[in-house]
């Protein structure tokens, strides 16, 4: 997938957007990124280490998938696809990078990784979240995310559960 989207917030001069898929070389953004968020609200699961260390043999190779969002030779920001079933796909380790945040990475990850779910045949796209992460709530309810029962014990971190019918 290769999508070029500029971006012009009020504080910050134009700037280019590419979305890139995940290269091997790319695994330690998408770890650094991620783990920055997970360890400053709460711990790192064995589940998010996995994930993380071991992308390509835990998410893409499982029928997953993983984008990045990149301005010049920076990476900004992430997002994953872990595959549940043939129609369903679950939206995992979005993360923008402390000095790019508030700039509508996030928004533009999640309309790429919409898409991109489309396109790999998902009719539904769900997701597991805290309460206590509200920029990244309203992301989602802004992408069409809707509430959802959240089964008991999915993920020790999560009180919120999402899903979007795409």
């Amino acid at each position: 997938m290769f999508l070029i989207l500029p971006i012009n917030p009020e504080n910050f001069k134009m700037q280019t957007i590419e979305i890139i898929p995940f290269r091997p070389e790319l695994q330690p953004a998408f770890e650094s990124i991620n783990k920055e968020w997970v360890e400053e609200l709460f711990s790192l699961e064995a589940f998010d280490r996995a994930q993380l260390e071991h992308p390509k043999e835990n998410i893409i190779d499982q029928g997953g998938a993983i984008i990045f969002a990149k301005s010049g030779d920076e990476i900004l920001g992430t997002v994953g696809l872990a595959k549940v079933n043939e129609t369903t796909y679950e939206l995992i380790k979005m993360g923008v990078s402390k000095k790019a945040q508030g700039r509508g990475i996030g928004m533009i990850l999640g309309k790429a990784i919409i898409q991109k779910a489309r396109e790999m045949g998902a009719k539904k796209v769900i997701l597991y979240s805290h309460s206590k992460l509200g920029p990244a709530l309203k992301i989602y309810k802004k992408l069409g995310f809707q509430a959802a029962c959240i089964e008991e014990g999915k993920y020790v971190r999560c009180d919120t559960k999402m899903e979007l019918d795409i």
